[in-house]
């Protein structure tokens, strides 16, 4: 057991127990299997049958299940250890096995150490180990939470003003309005420090003053607007917000406020004056489906699907998935069958796999398997996930898996999760266990291929 390989096995999901089964051997009583390959350098084992061994009050044995992973050197291992000392109360135990990994220079580490510390009810030197890093973005975002602890507010206010006024053209031109700013986040931070004062004016003001606006699809000006019951401000505000994030958060106001008729109009406002439906058709037609009006859904999805261009495979299966849900299956085949003519007759596996849950809803299970077997991309690894899937809801559990073992190098996790379900662990383990081939980019000889891998 090694750092460098802990740490590849756990970032790719490979040559080890994933999570996702892991929680599922738990599900299904095989709490020994866990322990065991706990013992074996199955990380995800450990970290879960430490944690249920912390909460079962064994926290001894706890700790002996993570040694051998804390004991390279591998930072994970050293933070769930720390974790759990944190919830048994043992603060003072986390925060030294933390110092040495945040002295190395491991910036993950040095965030969770001053948040450590600010819990701690050591704020002031939390602030102090990140204050010299305020141009990394991640740094500066554990800055400001940790400054609210150790009531230095303002200090960190300072370091962000003059982060922001240091900020110059990132072409060198004078002119360019396309500011190179470090940390880049600085605007945002700068702005949740001035509402914590109750400084609305100036957070909104500084929100306003931003280039990019949405950060994983949240926008924090219009968050910060519904916050405060600044609804005005947030309708007028979702009219210049291109990405829909803005009449999102609106619509989510008026919902919880009971208008759904004015959340329902506020998003196809948004669409007809910006042609803006591609942004907001998944949100809105969640909306109707909550509060039962599922054709008004199914019709915002077919009128996007049915402009040019519009029948893209995310909208179809998101239509296709609501005709399922709705309990309208067939009028979900008939849809697939007049997009098939419209191209000519055509349907390759991305289309024709949204046919077989409709399939399966009209009691047409086994013409399912049949038909996914018998099209043209039916032998490949991807069409063997849902042929696998099919088999499976259908009760054939061996061939589920057989299905899957004709591609032994692809589709390791579900056929894990099978064998599991058979109650074939060993056979699970030795799958997931495989070591994967590092893959090798073959030398360019000038010539321009058109077959994948591009």
């Amino acid at each position: 057991m090694d750092a460098v390989d802990l740490d590849y096995r756990a970032r790719t999901l490979t040559g080890c127990i994933p999570p996702l089964l892991v929680a599922r051997l738990l599900e299904l009583g095989y709490e020994g299997e866990v322990e065991l390959q706990a013992g074996r350098g199955e990380w995800f084992c450990a970290r879960e049958w430490a944690r249920l061994l912390g909460d079962r009050g064994q926290h001894a044995q706890a700790l002996e299940v993570l040694a051998p992973y804390v004991a390279t050197g591998w930072w994970p291992a050293a933070r769930a250890r720390a974790e759990r000392l944190e919830g048994w109360g043992r603060g003072e135990e986390a925060v030294e096995l933390c110092r040495p990994y945040a002295q190395a220079g491991d910036r993950q580490a040095l965030v969770f150490l001053a948040r450590l510390l600010a819990r701690c009810g050591q704020g002031a030197e939390a602030f102090a180990l990140l204050r010299d890093g305020i141009e990394d973005w991640f740094l500066a975002a554990a800055l400001v939470d940790v400054a609210e602890a150790a009531g230095l507010e303002e200090e960190a206010a300072a370091l962000l003003v003059a982060r922001i006024e240091a900020a110059a053209p990132a072409c060198g031109d004078p002119d360019c309005k396309n500011l190179g700013m470090e940390p880049w986040n600085a605007i945002d931070l700068l702005a949740a420090v001035r509402e914590r004062q109750s400084r609305i004016e100036e957070a909104i003001a500084l929100l306003h003053s931003r280039d990019a606006t949405s950060v994983n699809g949240r926008d924090e000006l219009a968050d910060l607007l519904a916050r405060h019951d600044r609804i005005e401000e947030l309708r007028a505000y979702t009219a210049s917000e291109y990405h829909g994030h803005a009449v999102q958060r609106l619509a989510e106001v008026l919902e919880a406020s009971g208008d759904v008729e004015g959340a329902v109009a506020a998003y196809r406002t948004f669409a007809a004056e910006s042609d803006g439906m591609w942004h907001v058709a998944v949100p809105l037609v969640q909306l109707l489906v909550r509060h039962g009006r599922g054709d008004e859904a199914i019709e915002v999805m077919r009128t996007l699907a049915d402009r040019p261009g519009g029948a893209e495979d995310w909208i179809v299966d998101t239509l296709c998935t609501l005709y399922s849900d709705l309990g309208q299956a067939r009028e979900g085949l008939a849809y697939l069958d007049a997009l098939k003519a419209r191209r000519g007759g055509d349907e390759d596996w991305d289309f024709f796999r949204m046919r077989l849950p409709l399939m399966a809803d009209c009691g047409l299970l086994d013409e399912a398997i049949e038909r996914a077997r018998a099209h043209s991309e039916g032998d490949t690894w991807y069409a063997a996930w849902s042929i696998s899937d099919l088999l499976a809801e259908a009760g054939r559990a061996d061939e589920a898996v057989a299905v899957l073992e004709q591609h032994p190098t692809s589709n390791g996790s579900l056929r894990a999760e099978r064998l599991i379900d058979l109650g074939r662990i060993e056979d699970a383990v030795r799958v997931l266990q495989q070591p994967r081939p590092t893959p090798t980019t073959p030398d360019w000889n000038g010539a321009h291929s058109t077959e994948p891998p591009f």
